[in-house]
């Protein structure tokens, strides 16, 4: 039976979800294709079979899981004889670990960085939508939140200090070879790449040469997305 993926959409078909791009490398480690189906960030009533109101969304017959967390645990489950994506119980807690850092850490410094160049990316409805739940969230208007962003930039690529510190002893996060904790930070690079010319990193960091190798996975899956600054 096909899987299905619900992901956001965007101007141009661009596909812009950092969540999104977590199950789409998931879903390449494991080797499964899937019918992806894009929405609109502003459209709820697409999305109200799943019970709540965010993507990713993967229906593989009649179950439906939401959450790009939960999508990895259950794909690692449900194919256990293809590539691992936590390579067991131990990496699976790091990999949880990994995620609430980049959530709850990265996340919230790197949205007011480039959120205003995600509204040139959608449609006047989604950008409507976006500009409200951000400026709301920080009290600040995109425009004030990017201002500040080329020293803010700082604090951001502070914060990846363990991230650079690991890639000093192995070219992965997850060693030898990426796995899902790699997906999990890569994302952020991603998303960033696709919805804005702004750079997230210093050519010389170590993060960037890490970032061009996960650019080339997987037969070039997300280099194929084009890069706002094409």
């Amino acid at each position: 039976m096909t899987l299905i993926l619900y992901e956001l959409g965007g101007l141009d078909g661009r596909r812009y979800s950092q969540f999104s791009w977590r199950t789409r490398l998931a879903l390449a480690h494991k080797g499964l294709a899937a019918d992806v189906r894009p929405v609109a960030v502003s459209d709820k009533q697409a999305i109200a079979f799943s019970g709540q109101d965010k993507v990713p969304i993967l229906v593989d017959g009649d179950t439906v899981v939401s959450d790009s967390w939960a999508i990895a645990a259950y794909l690692e489950q449900a194919w256990p004889d293809r590539p691992s994506l936590f390579g067991g119980p131990i990496g699976t807690g790091l990999s949880r670990f990994v995620n609430t850092y980049v959530d709850r850490s990265l996340v919230p410094q790197l949205v007011p960085l480039v959120m205003v160049d995600v509204v040139a990316c959608v449609g006047p409805e989604d950008a409507g939508h976006l500009r409200g739940q951000i400026e709301g969230l920080f009290r600040r208007s995109l425009e004030e939140l990017a201002a500040a962003r080329d020293t803010d930039i700082l604090g951001f690529r502070k914060l990846l200090d363990p991230f650079r510190a690991t890639l000093r002893g192995q070219p992965f996060l997850c060693g030898a070879q990426p796995a899902y904790a790699d997906y999990i930070l890569f994302s952020l690079f991603q998303w960033a790449r696709i919805v804005s010319r702004f750079e997230l990193l210093d050519p010389a960091d170590r993060l960037a040469a890490w970032r061009e190798a996960m650019l080339d996975l997987h037969g070039g899956l997300a280099r194929r997305e084009p890069a706002r600054a094409a």
